[in-house]
């Protein structure tokens, strides 16, 4: 029973936190404020918060721009985890745009969606992510596709990175910086989380969405790390082939000593 008030009093402060917030977002994006690239890790933050999710962090995020961030995938929480670490922009697939609440709130945080199914379309979108990279703004890409049972790092796509190279003639250097970061759901209640129990943190795709959201919720409590790896510098004639070979290397090897309890701090 306390349990049950626990969660109805974190969806209702959710909920009256967005209600709130929503419509002077609404305002930045229309009139392109500042703001509306810094709101949204306010949001982030007290999400996080009240849901009882805790960022540990190993490492720093780059400075330098034009930055993207290329992280593992294992449920939606890792976008609750990045965005309150950073003011960033997600690439998503074009069917999060249509999600109950989820869909929203990334379109309220201008995520880019990306079809990636028609080319015609999907070159205007690479366009857009140049472009914004080229203004500041920090993009997350996650490479794998999909989202894992976050016990493993799936393949990661070359063909994504194709966002970088298109930013290059943007970019005043002519480099753009590609960050690998690893985000390893750890502890649960202060106990180490299990393979067999890291579903409470992954979401699968197999796996429907309200189950999976009250499961986290009883939860109440954990321990994300977040480890943000060594920056690539992606120039004019470097191989995607390479950079995602690379990044997946990277990300992979900081997951996995995370998951098997070896980070050193």
């Amino acid at each position: 029973m306390i349990s049950w008030i626990r969660i109805g009093l974190v969806l209702f402060a959710v909920a009256v936190m967005t209600l709130v917030l929503a419509p002077v977002q609404i305002v930045g994006l229309v009139f392109d404020f500042r703001y509306r690239r810094t709101l949204p890790r306010l949001w982030h933050r007290t999400a996080c918060w009240l849901i009882g999710i805790r960022i540990r962090t190993h490492g720093r995020l780059d400075r330098r721009r034009p930055l993207m961030i290329a992280a593992n995938h294992a449920s939606w929480k890792d976008i609750l985890v990045l965005g309150a670490l950073a003011d960033v922009v997600f690439i998503a697939k074009t069917e999060v745009a249509g999600w109950p609440v989820f869909g929203t709130l990334a379109k309220l945080q201008k995520s880019i969606f990306v079809v990636r199914e028609e080319r015609r379309r999907t070159g205007d979108q690479v366009n857009e992510i140049a472009t914004r990279m080229a203004d500041g703004e920090i993009c997350v890409l996650f490479p794998e596709g999909t989202t894992s049972d976050g016990n493993r790092l799936l393949p990661v796509k070359s063909s994504l990175f194709g966002a970088a190279a298109a930013a290059l003639p943007l970019a005043p250097e002519g480099v753009v910086h590609v960050q690998p970061v690893a985000i390893a759901y750890t502890r649960v209640h202060g106990m180490p989380m299990g393979r067999y129990h890291r579903t409470i943190a992954s979401w699968p795709g197999d796996v429907t969405l309200l189950p999976h959201l009250m499961g986290v919720l009883h939860a109440g409590a954990i321990d994300v790390d977040v480890s943000f790896g060594e920056t690539l510098d992606f120039r004019h004639g470097d191989s995607r082939k390479e950079v995602s070979t690379l990044v997946e290397s990277r990300i992979r090897r900081m997951l996995l000593a995370h998951l098997r309890g070896r980070h050193q701090p």
